[in-house]
């Protein structure tokens, strides 16, 4: 693909730079964690106990028996506040604010994408797309809508604006049909202020219906390195899909002269739930100012995942929490999170 260079307005900041917040969104759609909401609910408790203790949360619960419920396991907890915004499902990565610094005016910016539910797989949706704005109307920050239908998981940006995205969400004719390759890159540079883009096949993993989000494929590190998920087993029917994301990687960073190390980040063993496998995967870790919150299965591979993301985040603590409730609903941790960054002022 050839496009133009983006505009340099904006920048959306790296993960593991300062945050503000973070944002939630309380799990309130029995239909998405089909017969475990409650025990999806402990465990979203404990990731927002958690984050909290390293910088503010504010989580979205915007009908009065979800307010009620989010109260009772959640009030009182420091630098936690429950923000009246209705939403249809919890996956705030999604369909929230993607937020970016507007680097003219020196202050934050929220972009807010055409959110249709992964290509209008889960309707009603509508308060799901109306998050963006409130939520920047709350902040006070300028709202920048994208004319294109993505989802905040679907991209992942280093420090130097290098953006990782898939072929599998971004060119779904079920998000943008009839919008060609280079317009879809294009509005993604422009909207988020990426110099580059590598493009990945995506969808791998059983189970995942984001179409192949990439933070559950491949993440960034602050030292430049890229995990990427993988498994050893040749008859993991997921292995080909995989290894086509691993040859695009690859071939991405050659043609833009790119020289970065690339580092398996194992699978766990298949996740099972009422006889469903789930897509675990250990991609969808979330960073916060002070730690670096690692899904967790109940599997022999949960430790050595642990230790290997860690050594990626020094000066962070590592932390392992359960999730497979969570991963039920297809996603965790990176999925149910979207961090509001310092402007730009104030990043330093």
């Amino acid at each position: 693909m050839s496009v133009e260079q983006p505009s340099l307005s904006r920048r959306m900041p790296a993960e593991w730079l300062p945050h503000d917040a973070t944002w939630l969104s309380w799990p309130r759609n029995r239909d998405t964690w089909r017969g475990h909401l409650a025990r999806a609910q402990q465990e979203f408790c404990l990731l927002a106990r958690t984050i909290a203790e390293d910088e503010p949360v504010r989580v979205l619960a915007g009908r009065e028996d979800e307010m009620r419920a989010a109260e009772r396991q959640l009030g009182g907890v420091p630098q936690l506040e429950i923000v009246p915004i209705p939403t249809n499902d919890a996956w705030v990565r999604d369909y929230g604010p993607t937020f970016v610094h507007d680097l003219e005016a020196g202050e934050l910016a929220a972009v807010g994408w055409q959110y249709n539910a992964w290509g209008g797989k889960y309707p009603p949706f509508d308060d799901d797309q109306r998050v963006a704005r409130l939520v920047a109307e709350r902040l006070g920050v300028r709202y920048l809508p994208a004319d294109l239908r993505l989802e905040g998981g679907a991209v992942e940006i280093d420090e130097e604006g290098t953006l990782l995205c898939t072929r599998s969400c971004a060119f779904d004719p079920r998000r943008n049909p009839g919008l060609s390759e280079d317009a879809i890159e294009r509005t993604i540079r422009d909207a988020l202020g990426a110099r580059r883009v590598l493009w990945l096949a995506g969808d791998a993993l059983v189970g995942d219906d984001t179409d192949g989000h990439i933070d559950q494929l491949a993440r960034f590190t602050p030292g430049g390195a890229i995990l990427y998920a993988w498994t050893d087993d040749p008859a993991d029917p997921q292995r080909a899909g995989l290894a086509r994301n691993l040859a695009d990687l690859q071939q991405e960073l050659a043609r833009h002269g790119r020289r970065v190390p690339l580092e398996p980040l194992l699978l766990p063993s298949p996740v099972q739930v009422d006889g469903e496998q789930i897509p675990a995967c250990y991609c969808n870790f979330y960073i916060t100012n002070g730690s670096v919150l690692v899904p967790q299965f109940e599997r022999p591979e949960d430790r050595r995942a642990l230790d290997q993301i860690a050594e990626h985040f020094p000066g962070r603590r590592a932390a392992g929490l359960p999730s497979t409730a969570l991963t039920v609903g297809l996603g965790s941790f990176h999925c149910l999170t979207q961090q509001q960054p310092r402007p730009p002022h104030r990043a330093a």
